[in-house]
């Protein structure tokens, strides 16, 4: 019996050797690439969410961070900076608050990543109290009308605008300007259309237009009064 067995087993050994070597090759080959894993840091969006009604960010919130992930590496290489995002929550922030932290579970990765390291790992950011205000809107003129001509008066319409922004971006003497209007040349009355601007960038409309009609009134010179004639002795 065992002879038969022997015979049996050692059948063929050059076509069994190489196909056991075939199935080892294989097992090195694809088994380590499943599980192996690798690390990448990218530079990862920071949005700002649930910012409490009322408050609003002025200065401090960071374009990106840092952010370094642990995957295999047929994960990690599907994965770039455009697919992520940091999202830090401010639903709790208040105006005497400055430091929040960037925790792991603020970036959603895809299945089997994981973040291992966030840089920073808090910021600081500055909240203000929201204010508002009337605004009134000035026309901004440049040049001269024609020889002969003059300015006799300006209408913008509206005349006011209401704006909002932090409480530290308003303040009493401030006022919306129109993107300039060339005057040169002009020898009638003429209307125009602008962009209202205001005058800071943190400032924005609220219910108001964008842009003011303004009616500049050109008139001709008057005459210049006739001198008397005098009369002779």
């Amino acid at each position: 019996m065992r002879r038969p067995l022997q015979v049996r087993f050692f059948r063929d050994w050059p076509l069994k050797l190489v196909s056991l070597g075939l199935a080892v090759g294989l097992w090195l080959l694809l088994v380590p690439a499943e599980k192996a894993t690798a690390v990448k840091s990218l530079a990862v969006p920071l949005e700002a969410l649930n910012v409490p009604a009322g408050l609003e960010i002025v200065e401090g919130l960071p374009a990106t961070v840092d952010v370094t992930l642990r995957a295999p590496n047929r994960v990690l290489d599907g994965i770039g900076p455009s697919g992520l995002a940091a999202r830090l929550d401010l639903e709790r922030a208040t105006v005497l608050q400055q430091e929040y932290p960037v925790a792991a579970s603020a970036v959603s990765v895809p299945k089997g990543a994981e973040v291992v390291k966030i840089a920073p790992s808090k910021v600081t950011i500055r909240l203000e109290r929201t204010a508002a205000a009337t605004l009134e809107v000035r026309a901004t003129l440049r040049g001269r009308p024609a020889a002969g001509a003059h300015v006799e008066g300006v209408e913008v319409v509206p005349a006011t605008v209401e704006v909002e922004g932090p409480e530290s971006r308003l303040r009493s003497e401030d006022a919306a300007t129109t993107a300039p209007l060339d005057l040169t040349g002009l020898t009638q009355p003429t209307v125009f259309e602008a962009d209202i601007i205001l005058p800071r960038p943190e400032l924005r409309l609220v219910n108001s237009p964008a842009s003011a009609r303004v009616s500049v009134r050109v008139v001709a010179d008057k005459p210049a009064a006739k001198a008397p004639a005098r009369r002779s002795p």
